[in-house]
């Protein structure tokens, strides 16, 4: 079973695959700069969510992943520079994507915002130290909470 975006115009639609790329952007936002660190990251997720994701989601994902570096690199260009002006463009975006999220089922817009937090949550441990989860599996507050 996938998500039916029959009711949706091509432009929302192409929009709505803009969704991971605006997320990851959002997340990368703390420094006011996407690095290389994020950038692989969220590519690295936008490609491995084609497979893990939820199976509403598997077609979304694999759409998303034919462009998302080229989609993520365009974006992130084109909008301001500075961490408040790229927050204001990159949440507006955001904005206008909600519209068209909620356009769909009930099941359809949890599925997709619990897939976003997960894209959102990814990106932003783009800079953990995959050495302190190994050294410290358990989670101990200060050092390895995510």
């Amino acid at each position: 079973m996938t998500i039916d975006f029959k009711n949706l115009s091509a432009q929302e639609y192409d929009l709505l695959l803009q969704f991971p790329a605006y997320v990851s952007l959002l997340a990368a936002n703390t420094d006011g700069e996407l690095d290389d660190a994020e950038i692989l990251t969220a590519i690295d997720l936008a490609h491995v969510k084609t497979y893990t994701s939820n199976s509403l989601m598997a077609d979304f994902f694999k759409e998303v992943d034919k462009n998302f570096e080229k989609t993520l690199q365009v974006i992130n260009n084109s909008i301001p520079n500075g961490k408040d002006d790229r927050e204001t463009v990159i949440k507006s975006r955001l904005s206008d994507i909600e519209e068209i999220v909620s356009k769909l089922s009930a099941e359809t817009v949890t599925t997709i915002h619990k897939s976003m937090k997960g894209f959102k949550d990814h990106v932003s441990r783009a800079h953990h130290n995959v050495l302190v989860d190994f050294l410290f599996p358990i989670p101990i507050p200060g050092l390895n909470d995510h």
